[in-house]
Order: C-alpha cells, then sequence, then structure tokens
C-alpha cells in the first residue's frame, strides 16, 4: 500500500502580537520615563579608582571652575519642602509656576533674590543667567541655610519612604535613607573655594562628606 504524503509547506510566524509587544512597551516608556533637564554648570572632576554608586536620597553642592557654588536636592518632596522654608526665611514670594519648575528641575546656582527671575527662564538661558553662584561668605552664608533646610526636608522625606517600605514587608535599612552628601569640585577650581565650603558642612556638623571624581583605571 503505498504511503500517503503530507503536502509540503514553509511555516510561518504570525509577527502581530509581537509588534503590539513592542508598541506597548514603547509607550509605556514614553508616558512614565522622567526626562533629566540639562545641568546649568558644567564641571570637569578630577578622576580616582572610586566605584561607589551615587546614593538616591543625596544633597550635592558643585563648585564650577569660577569658584562659583551650586546646590541640587534628590525628591520632589523634598525640594518642595526646601523651597517653601527658604522663601519663608528670605520672605521671597514665589508662584505656582516656579514652585513646580523649581521642584523638577537639577542643579541651580544663584542667590535667593534672583531665584525667582532665574526660574523664569528656560533651561538654556539658565546656563548664561548672570550670577555670582550662592552666597557661602561670613557676612551672607545662603549656603549654609539651602544645606541646613535641605536636610531637614531629605531626613523627612527619607523617613517617609522607610516606612512605605516596611509596610510593604520589606526589611529596610534605615541608614539607606538618611540623606548623603557629595561635593563636586571642577578639577580646575581653587583649593580655598573648595575649603570654604568644607566649612560650611563642618559648621552644620555634617561630616559624613563624599567627593564626585570620575573613573580611571587602577594600578595593575
Amino acid at each position: 500500500m503505498p504511503k500517503i504524503k503530507a503536502p509540503k509547506g514553509s511555516p510561518s510566524i504570525d509577527m502581530t502580537p509581537m509588534v503590539d509587544l513592542a508598541f506597548l512597551l514603547v509607550t509605556f516608556f514614553m508616558l512614565s520615563a522622567s526626562f533629566r533637564s540639562s545641568e546649568p554648570v558644567d564641571v570637569d572632576v578630577p578622576t580616582s579608582i572610586s566605584d561607589k554608586i551615587i546614593p538616591e536620597n543625596v544633597i550635592v553642592v558643585t563648585i564650577d571652575v569660577k569658584g562659583r557654588v551650586f546646590f541640587n536636592l534628590a525628591g520632589e518632596e523634598a525640594r518642595r519642602e526646601l523651597l517653601g522654608s527658604m522663601a519663608n526665611k528670605y520672605g521671597i514670594k514665589m508662584n505656582k509656576d516656579q514652585e513646580d519648575k523649581f521642584v523638577y528641575m537639577t542643579t541651580f546656582g544663584c542667590s535667593m533674590s534672583e531665584l525667582p527671575a532665574y526660574l523664569n527662564l528656560e533651561a538654556n538661558a539658565q546656563k548664561k543667567f548672570p550670577t555670582l553662584g550662592i552666597p557661602c561668605d561670613s557676612t551672607r552664608n545662603e549656603l549654609k541655610d539651602w544645606i541646613s533646610f535641605g536636610n531637614r526636608a531629605a531626613l523627612n522625606s527619607g523617613k517617609t519612604a522607610f516606612v512605605e517600605a516596611k509596610n510593604k514587608g520589606q526589611k529596610p535599612n534605615v541608614n539607606d535613607f538618611k540623606p548623603k552628601f557629595i561635593l563636586r569640585v571642577d578639577s580646575k577650581a581653587l583649593y580655598k573655594d573648595a575649603q570654604k565650603v568644607i566649612d560650611v558642612f563642618r559648621d552644620l556638623n555634617l561630616n559624613n562628606l563624599n567627593f564626585i571624581t570620575s573613573m580611571e583605571l587602577a594600578p595593575i
């Protein structure tokens, strides 16, 4: 009895579900991602072989090549609290748009009196804003207030995040939620400019200060 031969045909794969999934993923990341604003200051930091990762709950002070001081605090909730504290102390009024812009922007460097005008500018214009940076001399030390109020706001937001993690059944380490302090100095900046900022941290008894560097190969 002759064998029955099955008809030959090339297999085919329906790619429609995969294409749909790809578009769904692209749409998800476009809607959920928050785009990082450009930094108003470019800093060429020295190199080292350290490989520590910058934590999330962080306060960063930057010194550019001209010795100007810039400030940044991570966390939207903490930034809003910080701005309210600074505005109350210095009697500066902010509208809703300025407050929202401050919450979502990155590093800034200007005096409190200049801040409203600075916030009204676009990111590219902020880079060209004529300022001497955040005052931090003995007669007018606004940086000390930024760090002090920023530390308090970061502690509050960190405490909230710690409680939320604990309520989710996790076993968080409380030290991971405390603010970390970072100093980022241009490699061509003068030492006296960095020393002035370090003294501010010391006056506030915040001595766990870290320095940002770029990576270099360790000696073999």
